[in-house]
């Protein structure tokens, strides 16, 4: 009787295993993670925050910081002082400009290299800028949206962050970089789909022969032959959610999921088509397996990229708009690129 009784007591436990392991592996990997579940293209990506999941690259435009624009007037030609006129008031013109601070933590990689850093798509999002018009989207959800952000945002700085800073000193730069060019390797076959979806046969055999070359002759995808100035075969840039864009479905309104970050109703079903596009999805015999091989995917991703998402913080009056019209923004570019349209023709996109 007693031994019937630890047996089935084994079998609850193995039974609750399952799903506590999922919100363990999912709180570590939430943030600014990576890629095919797009970490995502390379914003784009996890703003995780919302930890961000989903891979690709693009170049951050952030504001100089209120110090950055403090003009002397010795500095300020144009400028003067009317010592004259007491109670004269001084104006002064200070020009308001951008700059590009290379990211701490993100390597720059040598002209000579054959690795190239995939960074994570959900962090892209938050590193293009300077857009023409801006895109607006209906946030229906903003009293959840908010509080998942703040959410993800707690994670970001108590889980995923410290493991990867950790990880970071432990593990060398190009380690790393490897590991980051592996797992872009493993979701060709994600871009090679959506390439053919959208109709884009040059861009599906330039997938292909990345794929066959950097497996094969670069140890696995741990070397990144296929950018290298003497072949030149670009990562390509698809995901099922830019698809379905592409097609004319709008991102209609705007939603912030707990772990995986920004998203909308097309792009939450372009993850989901994306996942069971994704070889891990069916290379791995266990759940365990999965989120121990994600977790790492997210942690290596994460240490590339360290200060995107802080930098975007201190630059925002209001870090959740920010990562919401970034994420909006970018989503609405990589659908127009693929129309071949300008940007803001993305009608499907209802305005806030």
């Amino acid at each position: 009787m007693l031994r019937k009784e630890n047996l089935l007591g084994g079998q609850i436990m193995k039974t609750l295993s399952i799903p506590l392991l999922l919100v363990v592996f999912l709180a570590l990997g939430c943030a600014h993670g990576s890629h095919p579940i797009a970490s995502p293209e390379p914003m784009p990506a996890s703003a995780q925050p919302g930890l961000i999941t989903v891979g690709s690259n693009a170049e951050k435009v952030l504001p100089k910081s209120p110090e950055a624009l403090a003009v002397s007037e010795s500095e300020s030609p144009g400028s003067k002082k009317n010592d004259d006129e007491p109670g004269t008031a001084v104006k002064e013109e200070i020009a308001t400009t951008v700059d590009q601070p290379t990211p701490s933590g993100i390597p720059g990689p040598s002209a000579t290299s054959t690795n190239t850093i995939d960074k994570d798509e959900n962090l892209d999002f938050m590193e293009e800028g300077g857009e023409e018009e801006k895109a607006g989207i209906a946030d229906p959800l903003e009293p959840f949206n908010r509080a998942m952000y703040h959410f993800n945002d707690k994670l970001y700085f108590w889980v995923l962050k410290p493991l990867a800073q950790g990880y970071q000193k432990v593990v060398p730069e190009v380690a790393r970089v490897g590991v980051s060019n592996f797992f872009t390797n493993l979701a060709s076959p994600i871009r090679l789909v959506n390439c053919l979806l959208q109709g884009n046969l040059r861009g599906a055999a330039s997938e292909l022969g990345r794929f066959a070359l950097n497996t094969l002759w670069g140890i696995g995808g741990l070397l990144d032959l296929a950018s290298s100035e003497e072949i030149k075969l670009s990562k390509q840039d698809g995901d099922f959610g830019q698809t379905l864009g592409v097609y004319g479905l709008g991102q209609g309104f705007y939603i912030h999921w707990p772990i995986l970050g920004p998203s909308s109703p097309r792009d939450t079903i372009g993850k989901v088509g994306d996942f069971f596009l994704y070889p891990l999805t069916y290379l791995t015999a266990s759940w365990e397996t999965f989120a121990g091989i994600w977790i790492i995917d997210k942690v290596n991703a994460t240490s590339l990229s360290i200060g995107d998402y802080e930098s975007l913080q201190e630059a925002a009056i209001d870090p959740y708009v920010a990562v919401r019209d970034a994420y909006v923004q970018y989503r609405l570019k990589k659908v127009n690129r693929k129309r071949g349209n300008t940007p803001g023709e993305d009608s499907g996109n209802p305005k806030k």
